[in-house]
């Protein structure tokens, strides 16, 4: 992992309800290049407000987010442009239902990186075969399981080559014998060297794969450091009080 910054986030604060409720207090944070960062915390802390700003899927109301050295928060930045670096792996699959699992996957680095059909194509079975699903190619999601339909979202954003992932809670909406299946792919991607912050309740995959743990909680960022910092020796008495509930 290099020490070169990828995403520095200052200041960031995030208002809903005419600045009512307060789902971001000023939140600073550096992720380096290669960095698994891993975003814990209760439900309604402010976990996914935070991830959706880092592509601006929720505008931030105060703060700056630099990403790969453009100010994302600038608007006279092409942030769709921007977005061609980001994956974005969701709860719910977002596939296309008419689509093939290809023509999913091909769509976007055709249409966006002017990619050629052969090409396009070519680089998604190569992903296809690496998360096992090469047979399903031709199929439609809804003959898919839950975890073959998350595992095609994860490659289906690889396929645009992103410098970045974010996963907001991918496992949420799996039933619990398909969760480890999407985790093994994450985990790959982990030592594939790709930079990745991930928002999720699976403490296990947090304590296994992250290079650093952030604990949020009401909009604020209340301890981070390393797994075994967070989970064996938490300083905060609120992290504490929510690990002894969730381990």
């Amino acid at each position: 992992m290099t020490t070169d910054i990828i995403i520095s986030v200052k200041g960031l604060e995030k208002h809903f309800d005419e600045g009512k409720l307060k789902a971001l207090q000023g939140i600073d944070c550096d992720i380096k290049r290669g960095e698994v960062v891993v975003v814990i915390g209760p439900s309604g802390s402010g976990k996914s407000t935070f991830l959706r700003c880092l592509n601006l899927l929720e505008q931030p109301s105060a703060g700056t987010i630099t990403v790969d050295g453009a100010d994302i928060t600038d608007p006279r930045t092409n942030i769709n442009k921007h977005r061609e670096k980001m994956g974005m792996v969701f709860q719910h699959f977002n596939l296309f239902p008419h689509m093939t699992i290809l023509k999913n996957m091909t769509l976007a680095p055709m249409k966006l990186l002017k990619k050629s059909k052969a090409d396009a194509e070519a680089k998604a079975m190569s992903l296809l075969q690496r998360v096992g699903l090469a047979d399903r190619a031709n199929a439609y999601p809804s003959q898919l399981s839950g975890g073959q339909k998350q595992r095609i979202a994860i490659v289906r954003a690889l396929c645009m080559e992103p410098q970045v992932m974010l996963f907001d809670e991918p496992t949420s909406a799996l039933d619990p014998e398909m969760v480890g299946e999407v985790l093994d792919v994450m985990k790959q991607l982990a030592e594939d060297g790709m930079t990745m912050v991930v928002v999720t309740h699976e403490m296990g995959f947090a304590r296994e794969v992250a290079d650093r743990v952030l604990f949020v909680d009401e909009g604020r960022i209340i301890e981070e450091g390393t797994p075994e910092q967070i989970f064996q020796n938490p300083q905060n008495p609120r992290t504490q009080d929510f690990l002894r509930k969730v381990l």
